[in-house]
C-alpha cells in the first residue's frame, strides 16, 4: 500500500510538470492538435493516471520468472486457460492501481489546474468501455512480451523495447495528433494507440465513439488470438532457463 502510495505522489508531481510544459507549449500554439487549453492539461493528467493500469513502462505479469523458473509447467497443466486466468489476474491489478494511483493524479490536477469532466453520463460510458478495452489491449501486448521468454530465455531487450514502443506510441509523451504527416497517421493506426490516446479522447469527447471503441476491440481481438497461439506453442515448447 505504501509503495502504491509513494507511486501515486510521485505520478502526480510529475504530471505536474508535463502539465507545465503543455501550458507553454498550447499558450505557443494556441489549439494544437484540435485541443484547447484545458484540454490539453486535462489530456497530461488522464494520461497520467492510465500510466499503472495500462503498465506503461512494462511488467505486471509474473510470466516471465514462472517461466525461467519452470513453475510454468504446473500453470500449462491446469484446467483453466492459462491466458484467460492471467488477463483476469491483470484486470484485477488494473483496477486497484486505477483507485490507488490513478485518482490521485486526477485530484491534483484538478486542485491545481482545473481540469474537464467527461460531459454526461453517455460520455462517461464511452469512457470507462474504453478504458476497459485499453486494458485488454494493454494486456494482450504484455503477454506477448512475457512469453518471449520461452524463445529468449531473457526478455530484457524486449522489454525496454516494449518501453520505448508504448512510451511514444501510445500517446504518453505527446498526443499522436501532433505527430506530423505519415508518422502520425500511422502512429494512430497501431495497437498502442488503443491504450492511451483512444481512451484519453473519449473521455474528453474528442474522437468518435462507435469508431474508436471498434478499433480497440480489433486490437484486442488481434491481441489475444496471437497470444493463444502462444500459449499453444509453447505447450510443445517450454524453455526453462538453467534447466
Amino acid at each position: 500500500m505504501w509503495a502504491a502510495l509513494a507511486g501515486a505522489f510521485t505520478n502526480s508531481v510529475f504530471g505536474v510538470l508535463r502539465a507545465y510544459v503543455l501550458i507553454a507549449l498550447w499558450q505557443a500554439r494556441p489549439g494544437l492538435a484540435g485541443y484547447d487549453l484545458t484540454d490539453a492539461v486535462t489530456y497530461c493528467f488522464v494520461t497520467q493516471a492510465l500510466i499503472s493500469p495500462m503498465q506503461i513502462f512494462g511488467g505486471g505479469l509474473g510470466l516471465p520468472e514462472r517461466i525461467r523458473s519452470g513453475d510454468i509447467a504446473l500453470d500449462l497443466v491446469r484446467p483453466a486457460s492459462l491466458q484467460l486466468w492471467t488477463l483476469a489476474e491483470d484486470a484485477g491489478r488494473a483496477a486497484y492501481l486505477l483507485m490507488v494511483r490513478g485518482l490521485p493524479p486526477m485530484l491534483a490536477g484538478a486542485a491545481v489546474f482545473g481540469i474537464t469532466l467527461p460531459a454526461g453520463a453517455g460520455q462517461w460510458a464511452a469512457f470507462l468501455a474504453g478504458l476497459a478495452l485499453a486494458v485488454v489491449v494493454s494486456f494482450g501486448w504484455r503477454y506477448l512480451v512475457a512469453l518471449s521468454v520461452c524463445w529468449l530465455a531473457d526478455d530484457r531487450g524486449v522489454a525496454v523495447l516494449s518501453l520505448v514502443l508504448c512510451t511514444f506510441l501510445s500517446g504518453m509523451m505527446l498526443p499522436l495528433r501532433i505527430f506530423p504527416g505519415a508518422l502520425g497517421d500511422l502512429a494512430a493506426a497501431l495497437p498502442w494507440a488503443a491504450m492511451v490516446q483512444v481512451p484519453t479522447d473519449l473521455y474528453l469527447g474528442a474522437a468518435p465513439v462507435l469508431p474508436s471503441l471498434a478499433f480497440q476491440a480489433f486490437w484486442a481481438a488481434v491481441l489475444l488470438g496471437l497470444g493463444a497461439l502462444a500459449t499453444r506453442a509453447i505447450r510443445h515448447k517450454v524453455v526453462i532457463q538453467g534447466g
